[in-house]
């Protein structure tokens, strides 16, 4: 079936992530994935958890429990970071998302080459992750895949790349009334299990959503992104027995 979300635009005010604390740690070389439990005692959840994330996504259970996600989207311009291991796009602030009665506010988009997910062992050329905060602190995490098409270039990508910032460290403002919508499938059928953060402290108990209908993007548009950061995802994580459901 086709899910329904709501796109409501007004002004909001922008939302900046906070830094990460702890030990500096990378994607490659020394202080990458494999030894990030090992670089900080608050990292221990990357090597010791049971509940790591990214996964394979292979052999979900259609749930009938599982509700529609109900999505509010408030367009407004955007700040573009170049964190040294990623872009993440700031977002205005009142953008939410409704997950089993659960309302939460969306914090920021985080842009990941190739894809943090697998689906039965590929994965996409990207993957766009949209953070999610509730009141008491919890995560939820949505995310979006992207495969190249060379005549379908992807539209939300076509306004933020021409702003995407090249030194680490360093921000560009998109004024471009920009809706996080755009960044949805139009079908918005999902896998979903417990899960992590993809980075340090690695934390646990993140409800994941993977949308299973991916989004296009143009060959020059990923070229872009991977002249910045070759790879930026972290390997496939042991499923440890955790059950993946389908909402459809």
């Amino acid at each position: 079936m086709r899910l329904s979300f709501v796109v409501a635009v007004v002004f909001g005010v922008a939302t900046v992530s906070a830094a990460q604390d702890g030990a500096k740690w990378a994607y490659e070389g020394k202080t990458g994935p494999l030894v990030w439990g090992r670089l900080d005692p608050a990292y221990e959840a990357c090597t010791k958890g049971h509940e790591q994330s990214p996964i394979d996504i292979r052999g979900a259970r259609l749930s009938k429990a599982l509700e529609p996600l109900e999505f509010h989207f408030m367009a407004g311009p955007m700040t573009l970071e170049n964190t040294g291991r990623g872009i993440v796009a700031q977002v205005v602030s009142g953008s939410t998302m409704v997950a089993g009665g659960v309302h939460y506010q969306l914090i920021e988009l985080d842009f990941h080459h190739p894809s943090e997910h697998a689906v039965k062992g590929k994965l996409s050329d990207m993957e766009v992750d949209m953070v999610f905060h509730r009141d008491d602190g919890k995560t939820a995490m949505v995310a979006v895949r992207l495969n190249q098409d060379r005549s379908f270039p992807n539209a939300m990508l076509a306004t933020l790349w021409p702003h995407l910032p090249t030194k680490p460290g360093t921000t560009e403002k998109v004024t471009d009334m920009v809706s996080p919508g755009g960044l949805l499938p139009a079908d918005l059928g999902y896998w979903t299990y417990q899960g992590s953060e993809l980075t340090p402290p690695c934390t646990e108990e993140v409800r994941w959503f993977v949308f299973e209908q991916d989004l296009s993007m143009s060959r020059d548009q990923m070229r872009a992104f991977a002249a910045l950061f070759k790879v930026n995802t972290r390997p496939i994580q042991d499923r440890d027995g955790r059950k993946i459901e389908a909402n459809e």
